[in-house]
C-alpha cells in the first residue's frame, strides 16, 4: 500500500479549499435570495448564477484539495477531458436544486427533492474526479466511508438550498457560508479517508496533466470568476434598493411635470 498524504502542502490547501467552498456558498446564497425577490428573465438569471457559483465552488474547493493530494512510490496525473466533465456536472447538478426550489410551489417537496439531487450529484462530482487520477496503482474505497460522505454531501446540499430560501439577513448568511463551507470540506476529506492505493511501481509514463500543468491554472481562474461575480453581486443594487431608488424618483418627476 502506498503512503497517502492529504495535505502535502500543509495547512495551505486545507485552508484555501475550505475559503472556496465558503466563497461559492455565499455568492450562490445571495444570488438566491436576489432570484426569489425578483421574477421572469431576472429570476432565471439569477438562479443560473448561483448555480454556476455553488457547482464552480463545490469543484474548486475539490481539486484546491487534490492539489495537497500525494501516493508514496507514484505520480499523480489527471485525465483531462473526465476532470472537466466532473466540473459540467457539478454545476448542473447544483442548477438542479436551485431551479426546483427558485420555481416549485411546494416549497418543501423542492427542498427535499432539490437537495437529494444536488447532494448526490455533488458525491458524483467528487468520485468521478477521483476516477480521473492516473497513477501506478490500483485506487479502491471502504463502501460505509463512500456513503457517509454521500450522506454529508446530501445534507449539505439540503441546508444550503434551505438557507437560500430562508436565510435573508447578511450576518445569517455569513454564518451559515462558514457552516456550508465546513460542511462540503467534511464531504471531501471523508471521501478522501475512503481511499487506499496498492501502489504498483512502474517506469512508465503516465497519461494525462499534472495538477501544477492542468488543475492549478483552472482552480485560479476559476477562483477569479467567483470573486469577480462576488464584486458585482455585491455593487449590484437589492430589490429593496430598486424600490426605494424608484420611490425617490416619483415626486422629483412630478415636479418636472
Amino acid at each position: 500500500m502506498g503512503h497517502l498524504d492529504h495535505a502535502a502542502f500543509g495547512w495551505l490547501t486545507p485552508v484555501l479549499s475550505y475559503l472556496m467552498a465558503c466563497i461559492g456558498a455565499a455568492l450562490g446564497l445571495r444570488c438566491t435570495v436576489r432570484a426569489l425577490a425578483t421574477t421572469g428573465r431576472a429570476r432565471r438569471n439569477w438562479l443560473l448564477t448561483a448555480a454556476s457559483a455553488i457547482g464552480t465552488g463545490i469543484w474548486t474547493m475539490h481539486f484546491v484539495a487534490m492539489l495537497g493530494f500525494s501516493v508514496s512510490g507514484t505520480e499523480i496525473r489527471y485525465n483531462v477531458p473526465l476532470t472537466i466533465l466532473s466540473l459540467l456536472v457539478a454545476v448542473t447538478v447544483v442548477g438542479a436544486g436551485v431551479f426546483a426550489v427558485g420555481y416549485s410551489r411546494d416549497r418543501n417537496r423542492a427542498l427535499a427533492l432539490g437537495g437529494l439531487t444536488t447532494g448526490v450529484g455533488v458525491a458524483s462530482m467528487h468520485y468521478m474526479g477521483m476516477a480521473a487520477l492516473r497513477l501506478h496503482g490500483q485506487v479502491s474505497f471502504d463502501p460505509l466511508l463512500v456513503a457517509l460522505s454521500v450522506v454529508i454531501a446530501v445534507v449539505a446540499a439540503t441546508a444550503a438550498l434551505w438557507a437560500g430560501l430562508n436565510i435573508k439577513s447578511p450576518a445569517a448568511v455569513a454564518v451559515a457560508c462558514l457552516v456550508m463551507g465546513g460542511a462540503v470540506s467534511s464531504m471531501h476529506y471523508t471521501g478522501m479517508m475512503a481511499v487506499s492505493v496498492k501502489v504498483t511501481p512502474s517506469t512508465a509514463v503516465l497519461p494525462g496533466a499534472t495538477a501544477m500543468q492542468f488543475i492549478f491554472p483552472l482552480a485560479v481562474g476559476l477562483g477569479s470568476y467567483l470573486f469577480l461575480t462576488s464584486a458585482f453581486v455585491a455593487l449590484s443594487p437589492t430589490a429593496d434598493e430598486r424600490q426605494a431608488s424608484a420611490a425617490a424618483q416619483r415626486p422629483l418627476e412630478s415636479l418636472v411635470r
